[in-house]
């Protein structure tokens, strides 16, 4: 099966991007409150909380990534990801575990 992947955005109001590293796992929850995008997939990292989201707009979206709103349907109430690359504009992720087949 081909790789799904992600941006992780949103960095910048929570703890940043430097301790992102290649490898990492990270934890999308779907966030069905979230009054401003009813497509909302938050990122969470063991020991932190929330560190971002799954970008989810034109201006956001990485190289190949999907957006939160191509994604929503294909995961579950959540999902696990492993990071790839972090670059100075997001943190490019695939999904690992939790895809709806």
């Amino acid at each position: 099966m081909e790789k799904i992947f992600f941006t992780i955005t949103g960095t910048n109001h929570r703890y940043g991007l430097d301790f992102f590293e290649p490898g990492m796992t990270v934890e999308l929850n779907k966030e069905h409150d979230n009054e401003y995008d009813s497509e909302a997939i938050k990122v969470d990292l063991e020991g932190l909380g929330q560190v971002g989201y799954v970008a989810n707009s034109p201006y956001t979206v990485l190289g190949e990534s999907f957006s939160a709103g191509r994604l929503y349907d294909k995961i579950g109430e959540n999902a696990q990801g492993t990071v790839l690359y972090k670059l100075d504009n997001g943190v490019l992720c695939y999904i690992s575990e939790g895809l709806v087949k």
